[in-house]
């Protein structure tokens, strides 16, 4: 899909002024296993790492089917590559998502982190990220997501973090998709105030240097001080700011989220709180519906 296409267009506008939140469905290998022992699928229960992805697509395939799951409430979903490449009732997920259930679909981008120096995380380099965007444009994603993380309020690792992040911003904005930037904030560190403070400047100054038409989206820790966001909400460059629940309950996230008014919430574990493979239909939907109205109430 192309940018100035009548679907991209479209997308653009749901995402700009759709009432809703973003569904993150997108554990990597390394969280894999974590979910699916929270979706009541032990370690155990599978061998090897193609069971392991055919279990997490399928709890994934019967969270997209729900009968909640669709654009009255959600307004985007985010894929992880497997996903992308991938069918849900013999369609390409993307295509289903957009198609027939009127869902924005993203991609997750990042091989994951490096380890920590100056009290953060970069993203690990991406050699093949210009083929994948290719393959993403192909597949109908309107957009990707890209996660780096902030433990501490260190000046000079969040002014790294927030580069790198632009920097492969530019990249996704050239292969005509638009791109979530996301340096999360440790919700347990010590100095997580200091640090939205600090990330807010950072990203207002990057936001500064974009030209028209090269527009973003943002993904940020829900801030200890409410609003601190909305200068960033208001910039012409940013389409929306999304907010991820970084650990925190449902109900915790989302009281946290109903004070940050210009912020919509873009969960994953809070998200699937509840939900297990040994539920009947009927039990498993009723628990994700609960699960997608609290999270639509917090968003609106």
């Amino acid at each position: 899909m192309a940018q100035g296409s009548a679907a991209f267009s479209a997308q653009a506008e749901r995402m700009k002024t759709g009432k809703g939140f973003i569904a993150a469905l997108d554990q990597s290998g390394g969280s894999t296993p974590k979910a699916l022992k929270l979706y009541g699928v032990d370690e155990d229960s599978y061998s090897g790492e193609e069971a392991m992805y055919a279990e997490i697509h399928a709890m994934r395939s019967r969270i997209i089917l729900a009968p909640d799951f669709t654009s009255e409430k959600v307004l985007g979903a985010i894929l992880f590559e497997r996903t992308m490449r991938a069918e849900v009732n013999g369609k390409p997920t993307a295509a289903l998502l957009w198609e027939d259930r009127g869902i924005v679909p993203f991609l997750k981008i990042d091989k994951g982190l490096e380890d920590q120096a100056d009290g953060v995380q970069m993203m690990k380099p991406m050699p093949t990220l210009a083929a994948l965007l290719a393959d993403a444009a192909g597949f109908g994603i309107f957009g990707t997501k890209e996660r780096s993380v902030i433990h501490e309020a260190n000046a000079a690792g969040i002014a790294a973090v927030v580069a790198q992040q632009f920097e492969v911003a530019r990249t996704v904005i050239a292969a005509g998709l638009v791109p979530i930037i996301e340096p999360e904030v440790n919700i347990h560190s010590a100095t997580k105030g200091a640090a939205e403070a600090l990330l807010r400047d950072e990203i207002l100054k990057h936001l500064d240097t974009l030209d028209a038409g090269q527009d973003v989206m943002l993904k940020l820790t829900i801030p200890d001080e409410d609003n601190i966001y909305d200068v960033l909400a208001d910039h012409p460059r940013v389409v929306r700011v999304v907010a991820l629940s970084g650990g925190y309950t449902t109900d915790d996230a989302c009281q946290r989220l109903a004070r940050n008014g210009k912020m919509i919430a873009s969960f994953s574990r809070a998200l699937t709180e509840g939900l297990s493979k040994q539920q009947s239909d009927p039990a498993f939907n009723a628990a994700l519906g609960g699960n997608i109205d609290k999270i639509y109430q917090a968003s609106v």
